[in-house]
């Protein structure tokens, strides 16, 4: 058996509030221009030898699985229909649609003409514009109002940086305009010729700058529109639904502002709808003469104000929707004789239907007993069909239209899953609630399993959770996960504080000072389900992703006897020394929910449960750790040194492996295939420890 790499340790300290912290694998970090650099100095040499070294041993260890991942990896595309297409879309007087073919790992995107009998037109061939790259990904098309021009955008590297291309929809022309280092964001005015657009800071990958392009001119000519000078907010543009008013929005954490422009006259000035607040966030979108507006002012949930356009300052706000103790606004979706809210009570989202005149309102009612159901795409204002997505822990992504007059609900689509061998009766879902450990909150949990699975406490299960955000993860349907349920895996979802599931309370409770209930709360319902004979410690996993992987790396530190194994993907682990360092991408906006470490306060508590600060001499459950060279959002090297040092500290003989993708960044392959050849080796290292 290939020996496990050690890291080389080189002494390095750092100090802050006469607190110093020893971090011997510092020297992994390489600046971008190290990683871009085509001839690697020592020290870039150095790290892509240990990254390497890591790999090979992963590979080595897990040798014995190969069969198995080519057999999970074969079986989870195989369900997958390859010559799929999406639900069109009608927008302006076509029908926008996204199709694959068999065998092509990306699609093609495409048009028809709202008539009958028109033909398709290919806008953008993917398979043949992604040829010879590793990594290849579409972002922001967007079509000009008079039907001629596409814009979209383009990154080849995968750290989100995308260089905008403007396609002659008539000539097949791409156009000279090139515009790089952007968010991948375009938004049209009305006249066809002007098109905004968003720049990223190079360094720390922030959205700052908003400018203006003309087709057919110089783009070093271009005109900055906006710039956001506070390094804690980001910033964007969009057009409203009814496509009269260009929006420039800019947000942190806490504190949203808006800026609208007539979209007829791109040369004309801003004007703000608010003036930003701290801990005021509003979101606003337009119909007829009035801005429709969904702020948290004076509504920790969220409630629906209106003003009128010439009036749109918040002393002009007047109420629609209430805020609710127990219910959460999330969204809203205008037509010409309708109000559609998407909501969520108790933990499920609801869709609410309002008549203009507030005389009929009612809900989609939906079955399952955990479920997600979202409003989907609706481009068309005067329309009275509701198109909205629905999907359960049993039952594939399906999408509907719903007449928004006869109540009639039709089905557009639901995702097939191939292989003759799924029946969604052969599983089941349910949904417990979990009491915390001090009886403050009960914590909902979203689970499924084959129906041949008994509890007897033998069964393995795994524990998936992200808690961070106020991003809510709710319960979709999953054909790969149907590999591990077929081999009597039960699944399970933990709806931690950090999120957002049972309201703003229930985020605001695990964030900053109280981060560490995520923590607790997953933990407790990791006990809560062995105690009620789902599973056992033997059998029990762990596995989240980016801040689900800092939750994976705080849990197995607080509780490793808990899991049998876990799986960390991207994990974000080394949280002292990012939120110190202001030049690393996402840092300076992301105070409001970590804090800041400068203050000694928030140092302290987050050295407390930072994963990498906190490793020790002690056992650990089983580890696969997964990352991706080029991520942006969570660097490579917080995973590799977290590794690194695990390994050296660590006192027990289970598996720790790391599989840092050379060729990807943070959301892993582009392709549409390639990226299940990674669920295959979670899978297979889960069904390993099964053995």
């Amino acid at each position: 058996m290939q020996q496990p790499p050690f890291a080389k340790q080189v002494p390095k300290t750092l100090e802050i509030h006469d607190d110093k912290r020893m971090d011997p694998y510092f020297w992994m970090r390489l600046s971008d221009e190290q990683k871009e650099a085509k001839q690697a100095d020592s020290q870039a040499q150095d790290v892509l030898d240990y990254l390497h070294a890591e790999n090979d041993y992963r590979k080595e260890v897990m040798k014995p699985t190969e069969k198995l991942q080519e057999t999970l990896y074969e079986e989870i595309i195989g369900r997958i229909k390859q010559d799929d297409s999406s639900v069109p879309v009608t927008v302006n007087g076509y029908t926008y649609y996204t199709r694959f073919e068999q065998g092509q790992d990306y699609p093609y995107h495409c048009r028809k003409k709202a008539v009958e009998d028109s033909d398709e037109e290919v806008m953008l061939d993917v398979p043949k514009m992604a040829e010879g790259f590793a990594y290849y990904s579409i972002s922001g098309r967007s079509v000009s109002e008079n039907n001629k021009i596409l814009a979209y955008a383009v990154d080849t590297v995968s750290r989100r940086e995308y260089t905008l291309y403007f396609k002659n929809l008539e000539t097949g022309e791409i156009l000279s305009d090139k515009i790089e280092n952007t968010t991948g964001g375009i938004t049209w005015a009305n006249d066809n010729q002007t098109v905004f657009y968003v720049k990223k800071d190079p360094q720390t990958l922030r959205a700052y700058q908003i400018f203006k392009h003309r087709l057919g001119t110089d783009t070093s000519d271009d005109e900055l529109v906006y710039e956001e000078k506070d390094e804690t907010f980001s910033c964007w543009i969009s057009k409203t639904k009814s496509r009269q008013y260009l929006m420039i929005g800019a947000s942190q954490t806490l504190s949203t502002e808006y800026r609208f422009l007539d979209a007829n006259t791109p040369d004309g000035k801003w004007q703000v709808v608010h003036p930003r607040e701290k801990n005021l966030e509003y979101f606003v979108d337009h119909y007829k003469n009035d801005f429709y507006i969904i702020t948290n002012d004076q509504a920790k949930n969220f409630r629906l104000m209106k003003t009128p356009v010439n009036r749109p300052q918040k002393s002009n706000w007047t109420e629609l929707i209430p805020h609710r103790e127990d219910v959460l606004l999330e969204d809203i979706e205008i037509f010409k004789s309708h109000l559609v809210v998407n909501e969520r009570h108790n933990g499920l989202s609801r869709l609410r239907i309002m008549t203009w005149d507030n005389n009929n309102e009612h809900y989609i009612s939906f079955d399952d007993p955990t479920y997600a159901a979202w409003i989907s795409a609706n481009p068309e204002f005067n329309s009275t069909q509701l198109r909205f997505g629905y999907s359960s822990l049993t039952t594939p992504t399906s999408i509907y239209d719903y007449d928004l007059n006869t109540k009639e609900k039709t089905l557009k689509k639901q995702d097939e899953v191939l292989g003759g061998t799924f029946d969604s009766q052969n599983y089941l879902s349910e949904r417990i609630m979990v009491p915390s450990r001090d009886g403050s909150a009960n914590i909902p949990v979203s689970l499924v399993y084959h129906k041949d699975f008994e509890k007897s406490g033998d069964e393995p299960l795994l524990l998936y959770g992200y808690g961070s955000y106020g991003n809510t993860i709710d319960p979709w349907f999953s054909s790969a996960r149907l590999s591990l349920l077929d081999r009597g895996f039960a699944f399970a979802i933990a709806h931690i504080r950090g999120g957002q599931n049972l309201g703003r309370s229930w985020y605001e409770d695990g964030k900053l000072l109280k981060k560490k209930n995520t923590f607790y709360d997953f933990i407790d319902v990791g006990n809560h389900l062995v105690q009620q004979g789902y599973t056992s410690t033997d059998h029990l996993y762990a596995q989240g992703g980016s801040a689900g992987g800092l939750l994976i790396g705080a849990v197995i530190n607080m509780a490793p006897d808990l899991f049998n194994g876990a799986i960390a993907a991207v994990p974000f682990v080394d949280v002292v020394s990012t939120m110190l360092d202001e030049t690393i991408p996402l840092t300076t906006f992301e105070f409001d929910e970590w804090g800041n470490p400068k203050n000694k306060e928030y140092y302290d508590y987050i050295k407390s449960y930072s994963p990498y600060d906190n490793v020790e001499e002690k056992d650990y459950p089983h580890l696969l750790i997964t990352t991706g060279y080029w991520d942006s959002q969570v660097q490579y090297w917080e995973p590799a040194k977290w590794i690194a040092k695990l390994r050296d500290k660590k006192t027990d003989d289970n598996l720790l492996l790391m599989d840092c993708n050379m060729e990807v960044g943070h959301g892993g392959a582009s392709g549409r295939f390639k990226r299940y050849k990674e669920v295959a080796l979670s899978y297979s290292f889960l069904l390993h420890l099964e053995k």
